[in-house]
């Protein structure tokens, strides 16, 4: 059997697994794709329980639009085709919520914005998180976290949020309140909210109980403006499979329902080995394609193996979270470092390294293998040799399980 499996934007691996081996293939679940004009047009014209857009922007005077960074495959482009001439009649500014990511590479502003690119981009706030002039204070989270966000988000009268829904390693979902935080919100109060993603109760499709969703909601508690929310749902091809708009929290909670319909994959039993596609953009650094690994561990099965499939672009991505990595000589002395005092981006380690005390992590990456090895993943510069090694190490008669969109799909096992 000869399996093709993406690796990075336009480009393919492949693996021939003799077919006397138990193989399976995860994959999100097939939704039927309708109109996705009609279904945006649909959305913006029957809000949630909200005003109408027009409406909404009637009174205006200073507008800001929220977007996604180019690590989220949020279709914001195709949004502004049913936005925009109603925008441009107002006083507006756009702000890439970026968290305490990078700014957007010129091929990253294009990937966001399309051809509206060259129109706005005098308008384009990148959000900096370190730069503490650019934030105000909001108040104190129930959790304790000091609410800072962006002061662009402050003085403008009139918040647009442009986000997708999908499953989250330890938010519960993206989207909805995630734009605020940690989109638009200053440094320390990301490592504030992110310190909460160790507790056992920060997982993919879990709000109730979550403290990084909690804290998530105290935020967007302390925004007085309006929002109009616009939140898609992805199929496993990235159409648009839903659209919900209007208020925030029950546009999000509504596209929820359809997240689940897509990313909640049923599954018989786990697999020895379980082979973890992350897809573009995802795959930009290990920093992000560690969704993959996360989703992974629940259809693995005790002393398996992962093999993680992600190009990662730009390599490792954090620093923090592989500088303790690779400063520690077992997964168990990372944990202990965390546990002493808390950085952003250790959070990531921590879910590594948890994996790291019961399973093997593989790694077929472009990241080089001297520094991918430091942080307790084996290195593969291709698929095949890593499915020979794992079959060899666990026997014929191991079961593989390809996770074909490992980033959002997130194994139920019945």
């Amino acid at each position: 059997m000869k399996i093709d499996v993406p690796y990075g934007k336009d480009s393919t691996m492949s693996a021939t697994i003799s077919d006397d081996i138990k193989v399976s293939f995860l994959e999100a679940n097939d939704v039927t794709i309708d109109d996705e004009d009609e279904n945006i047009k649909e959305a913006i014209k029957n809000p949630i329980n909200s005003k109408s857009f027009k409406e909404f922007l009637s009174d205006a005077k200073k507008v800001l639009v929220i977007v996604n960074d180019a690590t989220r495959p949020t279709p914001t482009k195709k949004i502004l085709e049913f936005i925009f001439d109603d925008l441009k009649q107002t006083n507006f500014n756009f702000i890439i919520a970026t968290g305490a990511h990078r700014g957007p590479s010129q091929e990253e502003y294009l990937q966001i914005f399309g051809s509206f690119y060259e129109e706005i981009k005098d308008r384009i706030i990148v959000h900096d998180a370190r730069v503490k002039e650019d934030m105000v204070f909001l108040g104190q989270s129930t959790n304790g976290t000091q609410m800072y966000v962006n002061k662009a988000g402050v003085e403008a009268d009139k918040i647009i949020i442009i986000s997708s829904v999908e499953p989250h390693y330890f938010a519960g979902y993206t989207g909805g309140r995630k734009s605020f935080l940690p989109g638009i919100a200053g440094y320390e109060t990301i490592e504030q909210n992110h310190k909460l993603a160790l507790a056992p109760e920060a997982k993919a499709l879990a709000l109730e109980g979550n403290p990084v969703h909690e804290d998530m909601i105290d935020a967007i508690k302390t925004v007085k403006q309006e929002i109009f929310s616009i939140m898609t749902v992805l199929d496993k091809n990235h159409k648009i499979y839903a659209t919900c708009c209007g208020h925030i929290n029950d546009s999000f909670h509504a596209a929820i329902e359809f997240a689940n319909e897509v990313f909640a994959a049923p599954l018989e039993k786990k697999a020895d080995i379980v082979v973890s596609i992350v897809k573009f953009p995802q795959d930009i650094d290990l920093y992000q394609a560690q969704k993959g690994i996360d989703n992974a561990k629940l259809a693995l099965k005790e002393d398996g193996i992962m093999i993680l499939v992600a190009k990662c672009r730009c390599g490792i991505g954090g620093k923090a979270f592989a500088d303790l990595l690779g400063s520690s000589d077992t997964p168990k002395a990372a944990l202990e470092t965390i546990e002493k005092g808390y950085v952003l981006g250790y959070h990531k380690a921590a879910k590594m390294a948890e994996i790291g005390l019961w399973a093997q992590m593989w790694g077929v990456t472009d990241v080089e293998p001297k520094i991918i090895s430091k942080l307790f993943i084996k290195p593969f510069s291709d698929l095949q040799t890593a499915i020979d090694q794992a079959l060899e190490e666990k026997g014929r008669d191991a079961s593989v399980l390809f996770l074909m969109d490992g980033g959002l799909i997130v194994p139920l096992v019945k």
